[in-house]
């Protein structure tokens, strides 16, 4: 999401403006008929839900979005706006909250590597403490970056290390890198100005912050590899200009990583971990407003990458929009070594056209593991959790999906889930304002990935699965 940053960098062009700008109407009611009553939970007849834990105090006020899943040991760690919440889900159809840590700042998007959790902090504060308040982002004396927990006790969270990185940490991606015995965050963080002094432009670069895995509170940033020395996308109007990254996927089986980069999609080699090179990059100025996020299918033979047009918090599921706009992008690989590049095959959008007070667009999902097949698992805020298979990159299809109605038929109201991923044989959906959901899928199609089992599982740093 990055609606919330229009307060500190001014005016985005990625809603109701872009819209217009792009000659696009905006957003109009879709027939009261056509969707469900308010919280009326619908679904197709092979998914349903096991359960749901609603956020608790502290983490229980609409501005306290619940946001990424990071998964360790039968545990789900949940990000929220305020800290993060960890979730005993060894009984998916009885979880329960292990702890809570309260520590302000936003997104506060998680990762985990062993016995250390990784939070990014993306709003200006005080200090790198918990206890820090909100600081404008033009004094130079405000913080920003990752943060560092130890998570060996998870019934006790302990914060260990604070690493300050340019522009903040709107998202990171954790690579592991065992030969340097430490672990290795890719920061993305973008649109810089002039007047933020820790923010200052050109920012066409990535934070390479390194953890020492023994040493934790050694943590420190070791590079800042630019990835557009000749300048990103200038935009359009409608596309957004490139200043940055906005997230960043790792295969580091295959030494691959996408990047969504505000006006550029990416391909990277990370070959050499500490040196990331572009290999190939895509625009797609018609259709495609904010390059959010990425995911690899398990060969490496694809990128799904997706659309948040209007930041995540307009109604962009409609026909009005279309089903172009606000969707995933299909590409295909081709080449190889440094030859290697992205085509464009289709996009996919959710079939179902939501209320235009429900914030809807495509979000973060993981791959549902099932060999041989190409099962995504999304989340698309209020437009639910869609389950859909894209063997066929011309001709992807919905085989599933889950969602409530919206919380308003009169306002606006940020929510829906932020985050949906497949994880020891279920789906657990982070919804901004009803807290975490349990799904399960029944499908011949799905069945297969019953079986398969991560310990650990980082959506953004992709492992393999089957031979």
């Amino acid at each position: 999401m990055n609606t919330r940053r229009r307060g500190r960098f001014g005016t985005v062009l990625a809603g109701a403006t872009a819209l217009a700008l792009a000659g696009v109407a905006s957003p109009a009611a879709v027939a009261q008929s056509d969707v469900p009553d308010v919280d009326e939970v619908v679904h197709s007849p092979n998914v349903s839900q096991l359960a749901n834990i609603p956020k608790q105090a502290p983490f229980d006020t609409q501005s306290a979005y619940g946001t990424d899943i990071a998964f360790t040991e039968g545990h789900a760690i949940v990000g929220n706006y305020d800290g993060f919440v960890v979730y005993d889900v060894r009984k998916p159809h009885k979880p329960r909250i292990v702890s809570q840590v309260l520590c302000p700042g936003g997104q506060n998007d998680v990762s985990v590597s062993g016995d250390l959790l990784f939070l990014s902090t993306d709003y200006a504060r005080t200090n790198d403490s918990c206890t820090s308040e909100s600081a404008p982002a033009s004094d130079a004396e405000s913080w920003e970056g990752i943060k560092v927990f130890d998570i060996s006790d998870l019934s006790a969270p302990e914060y260990v290390a604070s690493v300050r990185t340019d522009c903040g940490s709107h998202t990171h991606t954790m690579v592991p890198a065992p030969e340097r015995d430490s672990v290795l965050l890719y920061v993305s963080s973008y649109s810089p100005a002039p007047e933020l002094p820790n923010c200052q432009p050109p920012h066409d670069k990535l934070s390479l912050v390194e953890v020492p895995v023994d040493a934790p509170e050694q943590a420190e940033l070791v590079s800042e590899p630019v990835l557009f020395p000749d300048g990103g996308n200038p935009g359009n109007g409608y596309t957004r200009q490139t200043t940055g990254c906005h997230d960043l996927t790792a295969y580091p089986e295959k030494d691959l990583m996408a990047g969504a980069c505000m006006g550029d999609g990416v391909l990277l080699d990370i070959s050499d971990r500490m040196h990331p090179r572009v290999i190939d990059r895509v625009q797609d100025n018609v259709n495609f407003a904010f390059w959010h996020s990425a995911t690899f299918n398990n060969d490496g033979s694809k990128v799904v990458f997706t659309d948040e047009l209007g930041g995540g918090g307009m109604a962009t599921c409609n026909a009005e929009v279309g089903p172009q706009r606000g969707a995933n992008g299909i590409y295909d690989l081709s080449g190889s070594g440094d030859a290697r590049s992205l085509e464009f095959r289709s996009y996919y959008k959710i079939p179902r056209h939501q209320a235009d007070t429900e914030n809807c667009v495509a979000h973060n999902g993981s791959l549902i593991p099932v060999e041989g097949r190409d099962i995504m698992v999304q989340a698309w805020y209020q437009g639910g959790v869609s389950v859909w298979d894209f063997t066929d990159s011309d001709n992807p299809t919905e085989i599933g999906y889950w969602e409530r109605g919206p919380l308003s038929d009169e306002n606006m109201i940020t929510g829906g889930p932020w985050s949906a991923y497949y994880y020891n044989g279920h789906i657990y959906s982070s919804d901004i304002q009803k807290g975490l959901d349990v799904l399960t899928i029944r499908d011949p199609r799905t069945a297969p990935a019953k079986s398969v089992r991560f310990d650990e599982f980082n959506a953004q740093t992709q492992p393999s699965y089957g031979r």
